[in-house]
C-alpha cells in the first residue's frame, strides 16, 4: 500500500533529516541511542503505514460506492457466485457477506437477490428502521443510473391492504403485521376479553378464507387414510369449551429491553388475554384419522394457512402425548367468546392449547400431521427459545435449546399505571397473574415500598381446578397510603401451586430474544397530599 502513495509521503516518512533523498533507516543499529531511534522510526512507519491504509480503504469505498449500475447489471448479480446484490430506492448493495448473518435466515433475504428490497419490506415492515438501515449502509456498492431509477416493475401491492379492521383503543406494536396489546386499565376490567380488544400477535398478513371453501388436512399414520375435514365435518365432533389464558412469549420484553437491548416487538403487559373458546378436541380429531399414543417421541405438527411470498407457511408443535390426552383439553377452536373467531384470531379454525405459550396455537389452521420430530418451522426451530444472559447473537446457538412449551409464573399491575399520581389516603391496585401447564396461582404479594414489606391481594375469577388452571386470577388490593409519603414503589409477585415464584429483576433473566419476562412487575407513582 505504502508503493501507492504519492513518492513525497514515502520521501518525507522514510528521510531521517530534512533532506529530500530518500534514507530509509537500517534495523542494524550500533549503540542504545541508535537502536530506539531506530525503533521510533519504524513506529512511525507502521503507524503510517496503518494510517494511509485505513484511508485507502474509506477511499476506495467512496469510490466504489459512487459507482453507478443498470438494473441489468444488478439483476446479474443474484448467486453466491456472482455475489448478492440488491437495491433500495436508487442505492445498490452487495449483501453477499450478510446473507448467513440474516436473523430470518438466508433463504430470506435470497428472495430479493438481483432485486429491489421494497416489495420484502413492505411484508416485513420491521425492516424499515433505522438500526436496519445502517446495517444496510454497510454494504453499498453504488447507485442506480438516473434511467434506471424509476420504480421496479416487481408487484409492490400491499399484502396487508385486505387486514381487517382493528379496534382504536389497541396499542400498536407493529402495523406489518400486525400486533398490538389491550391498554393496561382495560386488559382487567373483564375476567374475559372482549374479542376487539384480546391481543393480536400475527407473523404473517391475514389470510381471507371463506368459510365454505375451507378443508382442514389432517395427516392420517401409515396405512389410514387422511381427513379432509370442511367446518361441517368439525361441527359433527362433540363440541368442547374451556376458557384460556394465551400470552405471547415476548411479554413484557420492554422490562427486558430497559436492561439491555434485545431484538423483538416492544411489549409491554398486555400482551395476554382471556377467552372461553370452543370447538373439537384435537384428540378426537386425531383418533378419528388413526391416531394413537406411541411408545417413542412424536410431535404433532400445525401449519397455517398465513404464508410469507416463498409460500412458507406459520407452523409450530407440541408433544403428541398433549395432544392425545384429553385432559389437556387442547381444542381445534372455531369459537372464540360464543362467536366464530374474528379473523385477526384464526378465522375459521385455531389451535388452543391449554397452559403453553401462545407460538403454539396456530391460527388460520389448514394441516395437522403427526411426526417423529418437532416441526421445523422457522418459529419453532429458530425462535421462541430461552437462553443465558451470556448469550449474544455470535454465540447463540438454537440448537441446544428447548423450544417453549409451558411459561413460568407472571403476574402484573395494570392499576395504576406507571408515572400517575394518586390519592393519599387508600390506593386501589389491580393486575393479573398466570402461570403454564395448568398450575394454578395461589397468592398474589404486593408491596408499596419496592419489596420491603407485603401485603396479600385477594384473587378474583373462576375457581381454578387442580392441574387444569387454565385461566388467569385477577387481583385486586385496597391498602393505605403510609402517611408522610410522597411517592410509591408498587412491586406484584405470583406464587403458583408448585411454590414457582416470580424473580426479583430482570438481569439473571435476560436474553437475547426477550422471552419470558416474568421479574417483579413494578410501577412508580407520586402521592397528592
Amino acid at each position: 500500500r505504502l508503493q501507492s502513495v504519492p513518492s513525497r509521503l514515502c520521501i518525507r516518512a522514510c528521510s531521517t533529516n530534512d533532506s529530500l533523498q530518500p534514507q530509509c533507516p537500517s534495523l542494524a543499529f550500533s549503540g542504545a541511542n541508535s537502536s530506539t531511534r531506530g525503533w521510533r522510526v519504524m513506529g512511525t512507519l507502521l503507524g503510517l503505514g496503518a494510517v494511509l491504509a485505513y484511508h485507502d480503504h474509506r477511499c476506495r469505498a467512496a469510490e466504489k460506492s459512487s459507482r453507478i449500475y443498470t438494473r441489468e447489471e444488478v439483476k446479474s448479480h443474484s448467486s453466491l457466485e456472482t455475489r448478492i446484490w440488491v437495491t433500495l430506492g436508487c442505492e445498490v448493495f452487495d449483501v453477499t457477506e450478510f446473507v448467513d448473518l440474516h436473523p430470518g435466515g438466508p433463504s430470506k433475504l435470497m428472495l430479493a437477490a438481483g432485486g429491489p428490497l421494497e416489495p420484502f419490506w413492505a411484508l416485513y415492515a420491521v425492516h424499515d428502521q433505522a438500526h436496519v438501515r445502517e446495517i444496510l449502509a454497510q454494504y453499498k456498492v453504488g447507485e442506480l443510473s438516473s434511467e434506471d431509477k424509476a420504480p421496479s416493475t416487481l408487484k409492490t401491492s400491499d399484502p396487508y391492504a385486505d387486514d381487517p379492521v382493528r379496534h382504536p383503543a389497541l396499542k400498536v406494536n407493529s402495523q406489518r403485521p400486525f400486533n398490538a396489546e389491550p391498554p393496561p386499565e382495560l386488559l382487567t376490567e373483564n375476567y374475559i376479553t372482549p374479542n376487539p380488544i384480546f391481543f393480536t400477535r400475527n407473523h404473517l398478513p391475514v389470510p381471507n378464507l371463506e368459510p365454505e371453501t375451507y378443508r382442514l388436512h389432517v395427516v392420517g399414520p401409515p396405512g389410514c387414510q387422511s381427513l379432509s375435514l370442511s367446518l361441517d365435518d368439525l361441527y359433527q365432533f362433540p363440541k368442547h369449551e374451556v376458557t384460556v389464558t394465551l400470552q405471547c412469549a415476548g411479554n413484557r420484553r420492554s422490562e427486558m429491553t430497559q436492561f439491555k437491548e434485545v431484538k423483538g416487538l416492544e411489549w409491554n403487559a398486555g400482551a395476554i388475554s382471556t377467552a372461553r373458546w370452543a370447538g373439537a378436541r384435537l384428540c378426537d380429531v386425531l383418533a378419528k384419522a388413526g391416531h394413537q399414543l406411541r411408545e417413542t417421541e412424536a410431535h404433532v405438527c400445525f401449519e397455517g394457512l398465513d404464508s410469507d411470498p416463498t409460500g412458507t407457511a406459520y407452523g409450530a408443535s407440541i408433544p403428541l402425548a398433549r395432544a392425545m390426552d384429553p385432559e389437556a383439553e387442547v381444542l381445534l377452536a372455531y369459537e372464540m367468546n360464543g362467536q366464530p373467531l374474528p379473523r385477526d384470531h384464526g378465522f375459521p379454525v385455531r389451535v388452543v392449547v391449554p397452559g403453553v405459550v401462545g407460538a403454539r396455537h396456530v391460527k388460520w389452521l389448514g394441516k395437522v400431521s403427526v411426526e417423529p420430530e418437532e416441526s421445523y418451522s422457522h418459529w419453532q426451530r429458530r425462535d421462541y427459545k430461552g437462553f443465558s444472559p451470556s448469550v449474544d447473537w455470535d454465540t447463540v446457538d438454537f440448537d441446544s435449546a428447548p423450544s417453549i412449551q409451558e411459561l413460568p409464573v407472571q403476574s402484573a399491575i395494570t392499576e395504576p399505571k406507571d408515572g400517575e399520581t394518586v390519592q393519599s389516603g387508600e390506593v386501589t391496585i389491580k393486575g393479573y397473574a398466570w402461570s403454564g401447564g395448568g398450575r394454578a396461582v395461589v397468592r398474589v404479594d404486593v408491596s408499596l415500598d419496592g419489596g420491603l414489606t407485603w401485603q396479600v391481594a385477594e384473587l378474583n375469577g373462576e375457581e381454578q381446578r387442580p392441574r387444569k388452571a387454565w385461566a388467569w386470577r385477577l387481583w385486586q388490593l385496597q391498602a393505605p397510603v403510609p402517611a408522610g409519603k410522597k411517592e410509591l414503589n408498587i412491586v406484584c409477585k405470583a406464587v403458583d401451586d408448585s411454590y414457582n415464584v416470580q424473580p426479583d429483576s430482570v438481569a439473571p433473566i435476560w436474553n437475547l430474544r426477550g422471552v419470558l419476562s416474568n421479574a417483579w412487575h413494578r410501577v412508580h407513582v407520586r402521592v397528592t397530599p
